[in-house]
């Protein structure tokens, strides 16, 4: 994103991230949502009024199909003039609504912007077929006794039976679990690297709770029941290698997925404010960093591992950046699991793919593990899928300002053989 007047950072926050059907279970995603937008503004001390658009990204859209980000913008209390949007990469998907408040601020079209995202997977409902939809839509257009008759006698009991929510891909009939097992399989990553590597990164964010540094920007949250969330729910400092390798595969029985090296299903929110340098400057505003550039790709789910695309993007973004692999001071990588994760690198890091699958000399460079996840990801935090692309941009610049160092890639994988990646420079 080429500009003199770069799309700047000024605040944010996130909730804490909990298991699904635990503490939020009474909390729907708009309730989580307004909690973060709510935040992100106190946080700024800029007048609500002086803000122009919203865009909240969901994943698991509410059954009666309401506009998430406006009903979190209600739920904030934040100025109801303000327009929201809500919008669905899947995981990606608050990656993305950052990428379009910046875009649209950057054409001029908006001066300051709320982006963000939310997931409630404890919302999630059972869905019955389209026959039984359509058999009680005709049965309440019935308008005689005869007609609602005639349709009473053809009920079936199987009718009332719903379908599970799931998370299979329409394309391939495959779960995600499924597809990171066989992507595994093709890169040649193992149980063991798979479970050592989730065990790294549970202690790594265990330790980044226990020195204060989630606490710069995930905010307590009030449930319901008058409980009090404050952290992460599901990080687990005394885990181990030990205790994770005897757990059974869960999506094939020759498979290397587990519970324990991927990330469980969460709810949870994020929210970052953006608007020009020259804006933040003129308020007075403390700036966390520039969104310095951006990418996304789709690859051919039918040839191509499902969760490969943010190679594709990586060099893209690189480029939109205008900066080489070499400069970046940290890594940010989405973990749906320790498998995508693992194969990702190992497609960084391969001279073929990148002359075969990305028309480059060579590989797009050598991961340096002491700049990856430094403070753990998403199979400790969890993984609300709406959310997670916002708490990838807070965590990334707060930690480059804790380290005094500048720029972060931020990699997604996300459903529908979809990738984005983002990097961010803290000034």
């Amino acid at each position: 994103m080429s500009s003199t007047d770069r799309i700047v950072v000024v605040a944010g926050a996130r909730t804490p991230f909990a298991r699904a059907r635990t503490v939020y279970q009474n909390m729907p995603a708009s309730m989580l949502g307004g909690v973060v937008a709510r935040e992100t503004v106190a946080r700024s001390g800029i007048d609500p009024k002086l803000i122009d658009e919203m865009y909240f990204g969901i994943v698991s859209t509410p059954a009666e199909g309401s506009n998430t980000s406006r009903e979190s913008l209600f739920d904030s209390g934040l100025p109801p003039t303000i327009p929201c949007t809500t919008v669905n990469r899947y995981c990606a998907s608050s990656a993305e609504a950052v990428a379009g408040i910046a875009a649209k601020i950057l054409s001029g079209q908006i001066d300051i912007g709320l982006a963000g995202g939310v997931e409630s997977i404890s919302a999630v409902r059972a869905l019955f077929s389209l026959k039984a939809t359509n058999y009680f839509q005709d049965l309440a257009k019935a308008k005689t006794t005869g007609q609602r008759l005639a349709l009473l006698s053809k009920f079936s009991p199987k009718l009332l039976a719903p379908m599970a929510p799931g998370i299979n891909e329409p394309t391939t009939g495959l779960s995600m679990g499924q597809s990171a097992d066989l992507m595994a399989r093709i890169f040649g990553v193992g149980r063991a690297e798979q479970d050592t590597y989730a065990v790294e990164s549970h202690h790594k964010a265990a330790a980044a709770w226990e020195r204060g540094f989630y606490q710069s920007h995930v905010v307590p949250v009030a449930t319901p029941e008058g409980k009090i969330v404050d952290r992460d729910t599901d990080v687990r400092a005394d885990t181990s290698v030990e205790k994770i390798s005897g757990l059974r595969p869960v999506f094939y029985k020759d498979g290397t997925i587990t519970a324990g090296n991927a990330s469980p299903l969460t709810d949870g929110a994020s929210c970052v404010m953006l608007m020009k340098e020259s804006k933040a400057r003129e308020l007075g505003l403390p700036i966390l960093g520039v969104i310095r550039g951006y990418a996304a790709a789709g690859v051919d789910i039918k040839k191509e591992p499902l969760l490969i695309g943010p190679v594709y993007a990586i060099p893209r973004a690189l480029k939109s950046a205008g900066i080489s692999w070499n400069d970046l001071d940290l890594l940010e990588v989405h973990e749906a699991f320790a498998a995508q994760v693992l194969s990702t690198i190992r497609a960084i890091e391969s001279p073929e793919f990148g002359r075969e699958k990305l028309g480059l000399s060579g590989a797009i460079g050598s991961v340096d593990h002491s700049k990856l996840n430094v403070n753990g990801g998403s199979i400790p935090l969890g993984h609300p899928f709406g959310a997670t692309g916002g708490r990838l941009v807070l965590q990334t610049l707060h930690e480059l300002r804790a380290r005094k160092k500048n720029l972060g890639l931020i990699s997604i994988c996300a459903a529908g053989g979809l990738g984005s990646v983002m990097v961010v420079e803290a000034i």
